[in-house]
């Protein structure tokens, strides 16, 4: 592809907003702000705060986008040469700087809006982060670590307040990102149908545990989970019967795409019902944004 497509800035090495948006992947971006969300609703401390943490939970998620694909940039070359970066649309410094100057920002939106009980959160979740796509992702710990990224993002939400509260969403969105990182392994070249078979099994467990628990309105919560069981299994299904890239593909995008269902789950079920479909909302002007920009 040439420099100067529409909407880009015609100049070499100078992207405009859709290079941009394509580096950091910028409609899945609203699958991030749930999980602060969820933590927040878990550890009662929803409030003004949550906001400026959310925005600061956005600039890490881009950051560590923007580190993947110079990690990836020779490899994407190959692979995904109609990528910013191997198409020459973005430099790989350009790349670089972006990932470097997000990461400094989202530390930073997260000590102002949470002081140092957040930072303690926040600089071990930007580590994970440069850690993953710098040495872990390609190893048999990358799954783990990505995950280890959202659950740190609950976390932060929960900061301020009681973490141990915040356990139960944590672990639900680790489990949840674990298989998504698992299938996205097999988007490129396909995989076996033991994958998604994995995958759908521990979509199932997820879905269970964001459902239950709570006896007032508890229709909300179990009903966003299965939406979001629904949405994200569907596509498992159909890889499982045919474990094709582009297969593979759809159920990782879907994984991405319906994370905010799953959030909202989660956040009713800690007593925060109509925040909870708030959030949840997300997620179908996340598949809507997906049909310009892929969020994989």
């Amino acid at each position: 592809m040439r420099p100067g497509r529409p909407g880009g800035s015609g100049r070499p090495g100078r992207p405009g907003w859709r290079e941009l948006a394509e580096l950091v992947r910028a409609p899945a971006a609203l699958s991030v702000p749930g999980d602060v969300v969820a933590g927040a609703a878990a550890a009662g401390r929803l409030g003004p705060r949550t906001a400026g943490l959310a925005g600061s939970s956005v600039l890490l998620y881009w950051a560590g986008m923007a580190a993947n694909d110079w990690a990836d940039r020779h490899l994407d070359a190959v692979e995904r040469p109609e990528r910013p970066i191997p198409s020459g649309r973005i430099t790989p410094e350009t790349a670089l700087g972006i990932a470097a100057g997000l990461t400094a920002a989202g530390v930073a939106v997260a000590g102002l809006a949470g002081g140092r009980r957040a930072l303690a959160v926040a600089v071990p979740l930007a580590g994970t982060v440069w850690a993953y796509d710098l040495r872990l992702k390609n190893t048999p710990a990358g799954p783990a670590a990505m995950a280890a990224c959202r659950a740190l993002d609950v976390l932060l939400g929960a900061s301020g307040g009681r973490l141990r509260k915040a356990w139960l969403p944590a672990a639900t969105v680790f489990a949840h990102t674990y298989t998504v990182t698992a299938l996205s392994r097999a988007e490129v070249h396909g995989g076996t149908p033991e994958l998604p078979a994995a995958t759908l099994a521990g979509t199932a467990v997820v879905a269970v545990s964001a459902a239950v628990g709570r006896r007032k309105h508890w229709y909300i919560p179990a009903g966003l989970a299965a939406w979001y069981a629904h949405r994200y299994g569907k596509p498992q299904v159909t890889a499982l019967d045919k474990p094709t890239a582009e297969n593979i593909r759809a159920s990782v995008g879907a994984g991405i795409l319906n994370l905010p269902t799953l959030q909202g789950a989660l956040t009713a079920r800690a007593g925060a019902p109509l925040t909870g479909i708030a959030v949840a909302a997300a997620a179908p002007l996340a598949r809507q944004l997906s049909k310009r920009l892929s969020p994989t």
